[in-house]
């Protein structure tokens, strides 16, 4: 590669929001910011989660010399498990940030080398230096970054907003970012999140005056408080209101359980553990000492709160006296689930407080004038949007535009997108195998698995399962087909249709010389045979199996 010449390849983030991942290559060097995940659609039944495709980098491998994480939610640390089975390099990230990864890596039982890192910290990795610059998010230990190559710079905002009443007391570096505009900065690459939304995000603050009202006017309820584990300051103002208000916090959710343990271990959070109580333990106390803080603040099917609502969840039971605060926002594209679980929460007799009702939560994303302070701090001479549905990265662009940079200096990319940025000049190169890799328990898959297409298939129209035998002397067959069908038909229609279908089989059967013939002949005839019959009959096309047995 040209000594003058940055690649940076987009694995994961752009044109969506989850599964972030870049990879910054010069001088045959790769540095990689972010390995991220996303959680499957209705549209992927059975999978996990799902990471990206990073084949590029395991083609790599030798070149990637660091993985640098900006902060540790999932969408950003959420592959890394699945990435160090594979690449082997040295991860540089925040105490809190690595602390999360270290939990994934002991679960996987991976052996990894996490190097921690503070704000103003300069890195020299190769051909590259990278300087941390510390921002405001929903987690503690965010950063930014500035990466330095002879072909230039590059700030990396990754997730942050601008909270001018930050719970730890040290706002996101503006000064920084103003130096750095001073010096000159080749390029920005900015989040999207938030970039529809006009003005300011609120700040966390605002949510613990919120909660605050909230305890005191409801003193003899039993309180329940559903957020993010991973927002360790809403999670520290949450348990700050419990001893204010002198109430016993039961966690719910194995996430919550550990990030309060890990939190606690690394000085994250401060709080006296005498006011932990067992979720087992809860019936010993009145409504009015307790709080309940649990996961499921997204509708999740399997989380603490939703089996809640659903009434399967053994120690706790909803009632009339309970009043449930729901401190976040729906996920775009989480909206159903969550209302789901606030309207049965609302039918067994509790109150919910949810973002439409009160300021009970506050975006760790920049809105728009956020996003023009850091604009017009950096002053790039390129720009690339990014952390953003299409509509986002849109939006981002025209933003960037009216603050004067020009159309031609500014790219919209998509995942696989291969940029090379000279000191003066950005461009699209060219296009890697990119995508994303299906999670399946200890499987991993991809979107053209035959296992997937087989669940949709099941999913939508069920199966039907055909057992016969043959003699295979005679070619008679030996009583009648037994038939299991599943997802075809209703209770009412079963029975005539399983005898139809018999009767069906029998009959094409009996069209064919079966003295001899190779049973997989026989299995192709029954299946075609099933299929066409129910599908006339009920316009489905289940899956069909035939197991032929020779007597």
């Amino acid at each position: 590669m040209n000594n003058n010449k940055l690649k940076i390849t987009f694995l994961g983030g752009v044109g969506e929001i989850g599964k972030n991942m870049t990879a910054f290559e010069y001088n045959n060097e790769i540095i990689v910011v972010d390995a991220g995940l996303t959680f499957p659609g209705d549209d992927l039944p059975g999978i996990d989660v799902v990471i990206p495709d990073f084949s590029y980098l395991v083609n790599n491998k030798d070149k990637v010399k660091a993985i640098i994480l900006t902060h540790g939610h999932e969408d950003h640390i959420g592959a890394m498990p699945f990435v160090m089975q594979q690449i082997k390099a040295p991860v540089y990230g925040s105490r809190l940030t690595l602390a999360l990864v270290d939990n994934k890596m002991r679960e996987h039982k991976i052996d990894y080398k996490g190097i921690a890192v503070k704000p103003k910290n300069v890195l020299k990795i190769g051909s590259f230096s990278v300087e941390f610059i510390k921002v405001s998010h929903s987690i503690a230990g965010a950063l930014a970054l500035c990466i330095t190559t002879p072909a230039g710079n590059v700030v990396h905002t990754g997730d942050f907003k601008i909270d001018f009443e930050p719970l730890d007391g040290s706002m996101t570096d503006l000064q920084r970012f103003g130096e750095l505009g001073k010096k000159g900065v080749n390029l920005l690459m900015c989040e999207s999140t938030n970039v529809c939304r006009p003005g300011y995000s609120a700040s966390e603050k605002s949510v613990g005056r919120t909660l605050d009202e909230i305890f005191k006017k409801h003193p003899d309820n039993r309180l329940f408080v559903a957020t993010f584990a991973s927002n360790i300051n809403r999670l520290q103002q949450i348990l700050d209101l419990a001893k204010k208000y002198g109430r016993k916090v039961a966690f719910t959710g194995r996430s919550m359980i550990n990030i309060s343990e890990i939190g606690l271990k690394i000085g994250e959070l401060s709080f006296d553990k005498s006011i932990l109580i067992d979720i087992d333990k809860i019936d010993t106390y009145a409504d009015k000492e307790l709080l309940i803080v649990t996961t499921g603040s997204q509708g999740e099917p399997l989380s603490a709160l939703t089996r809640m609502a659903a009434g399967e969840f053994k120690q706790v039971k909803i009632r009339k006296n309970d009043l449930i605060i729901f401190s976040a926002s729906p996920i775009p594209g989480n909206e159903k689930s969550v209302y789901n679980v606030i309207n049965t929460l609302f039918q067994r007799g509790a109150d919910v407080i949810y973002d439409e009702l009160a300021d009970v939560h506050a975006s760790g994303h920049a809105c728009q004038e956020e996003i023009k302070t850091i604009h017009s701090l950096v002053k790039p001479k390129f720009f690339i949007p990014i952390h953003g549905e299409y509509r986002h990265l849109r939006v981002h662009k025209q933003l960037a535009m009216s603050l004067g940079m020009e159309e031609r200096n500014i790219l919209t990319t998509s995942i696989g997108d291969q940029i090379e940025m000279t000191p003066n000049s950005i461009k699209r190169v060219g296009f890697v195998p990119a995508g994303q890799r299906l999670i399946d328990g200890y499987g991993i898959g991809d979107m053209e698995s035959n296992v997937l297409r087989e669940r949709k298939q099941l999913s939508e129209d069920g199966f039907c399962v055909v057992v016969m035998t043959i003699n295979n002397v005679s070619g008679e067959v030996v009583g009648e087909p037994f038939i299991i069908t599943r997802g075809v038909v209703y209770q009412d229609e079963a029975e005539s249709f399983v005898q139809d279908t018999k009767n069906t089989v029998i009959a094409s059967l009996k069209e064919q010389e079966l003295r001899g013939c190779d049973p997989a002949i026989i299995r192709n005839t029954i299946r075609r045979t099933i299929s066409n019959f129910i599908f006339k009959r009920t316009k489905r096309k289940p899956m069909v199996l035939a197991i032929v047995m020779l007597d």
